[in-house]
């Protein structure tokens, strides 16, 4: 911390830097920090980007874009084994992007929020 607090002042100090008293400076960075880049809200948007980052999950998520599906129909679509897509569906579930449910003996995945997967596909992201 002494380290960053040290170049801080010295940045204060030239030309490039706008801000006269470096405490308040960082002061200011800190705010500003809290206000656009929160540790919450950052760690809520990666584990989002994370679930969404293996091509397993991809496809998962582009086939309950059709309809609603029991995960013994997308082992099929998918050729995985229930251990391994119940893993997959778990995370993407832990990332609020599908839901499970439960029908009789049978687990059926949909879309949490079908709108938000639908408008990054039309971003062409999926």
């Amino acid at each position: 911390m002494k380290n960053l607090n040290q170049r801080l002042k010295r940045l204060t100090e030239t030309e490039l830097c706008q801000a006269e008293v470096a405490e308040e400076y960082r002061k200011e960075l800190l705010q500003l920090a809290d206000n656009v880049a929160d540790t919450k809200t950052a760690k809520k948007k990666s584990k989002f980007f994370k679930a969404l980052s293996d091509e397993k999950r991809l496809r998962i998520i582009k086939l309950l874009t059709i309809k609603e599906m029991c995960v013994c129909e997308l082992m099929i679509c998918l050729n995985m084994t229930q251990p391994n897509l119940s893993h997959h569906i778990q995370i993407l579930e832990n990332a609020g992007i599908v839901n499970r449910t439960k029908k009789g003996k049978w687990v059926y995945c949909s879309l949490a929020n079908k709108k938000k997967v639908e408008n990054l596909i039309d971003q062409n992201l999926l």
